[in-house]
């Protein structure tokens, strides 16, 4: 059995809770990772509420996207993976539990320097930013606006955005300012006058706009970009499209967390694990992400 957090069917946190499921089995093409850490992410607790999900669900439904752990089994047709390698990638079946399923080409192998805590950030916030960033392909002295840069993925963007010599401006709450600024930022503060606060922050304009954020957040600071190409959302697809953007494009492969666990490794990506919790206390885990708090990332331990 694995014991898992799940969602009993759609809603708000009133339908989540533990369960013992049956340990799940590896088809083709997939390979069961016993879970060592797994990444919190805004779209775990959105999916609860059926964000994304067309067709019938088999309910329950484990919590988690983001995985690292040891491989435990492999399934048909799997080259490159056995028992006992050090792994991380995307989850299919949750990774808030002791055991999920991973597809092989969405998994890496855990290079030896690399915690398991910080190789489950990569999957999905890591490698988002990854994608975002080099999407807009600009030329070093650009300049990027990362709305919503205090959240998991967008303190890997500002890192990375930064690593390829741009000059990134940020939006996040007051709060969240000293922080932004040790990431090299400049921190603008969202809501009513933000558009002014950006056009002060940086003078020269704004060559690109990395959303992580959606609604009228991502309407108050698009006119800011005259260029409406580079103006890319991971959150909102809806206003993005109305506004002429376009959505992140996803790469989703190995190659991809491959390049950051070197850049990892290198110190150009601090994953910035800021809140660490067991297994036992996912609720708690979600509800920091959810309630909009979190600062960097939070990541769920699994005990052996």
């Amino acid at each position: 059995m694995s014991r898992a957090y799940v969602y009993h069917e759609h809603g708000g946190p009133e339908v989540e809770g533990f369960a013992d499921l049956p340990r799940p089995v590896p088809g083709e093409g997939q390979v069961l990772v016993a879970v060592r850490a797994a990444g919190v992410n805004p779209v775990d607790w959105k999916v609860r509420g059926g964000y994304g999900q067309t067709g019938a669900v088999a309910f329950p439904v484990a919590f988690g996207r983001e995985a690292a752990g040891v491989v435990v089994e492999v399934g048909a047709g799997v080259e490159g993976f056995q028992g006992g390698d050090a792994v991380f990638g995307n989850a299919l079946a949750g990774s808030f539990a002791e055991y999920a399923l991973l597809p092989a080409e969405l998994t890496a192998h855990k290079p030896s320097g690399l915690s398991f805590t910080d190789a489950a950030t990569l999957p999905v916030a890591a490698a988002t930013a990854y994608d975002g960033i080099r999407q807009f392909g600009l030329p070093p002295g650009s300049t990027v606006l990362i709305n919503g840069v205090g959240g998991g993925v967008g303190v890997a963007a500002a890192q990375l955005a930064r690593h390829a010599g741009l000059h990134v401006v940020g939006t996040a709450s007051a709060a969240k300012k000293d922080f932004v600024a040790s990431l090299g930022v400049t921190h603008v503060e969202p809501g009513p006058g933000v558009a002014d606060r950006v056009a002060a922050a940086a003078p020269d304009g704004i060559d690109a706009i990395f959303d992580l954020v959606g609604g009228v957040a991502l309407e108050e600071v698009a006119d800011a970009l005259k260029d409406r190409s580079r103006l890319v959302s991971a959150a909102d697809l809806a206003t993005v499209t109305a506004l002429g953007g376009v959505w992140v494009a996803r790469t989703r492969n190995r190659e991809t967390l491959d390049a950051l666990a070197q850049l990892v490794l290198q110190g150009a990506l601090d994953p910035y694990v800021t809140t660490i919790f067991p297994l036992a206390e996912a609720a708690s885990a979600l509800r920091l992400v959810e309630d909009g708090h979190a600062r960097g990332k939070v990541v769920i331990e699994v005990p052996e």
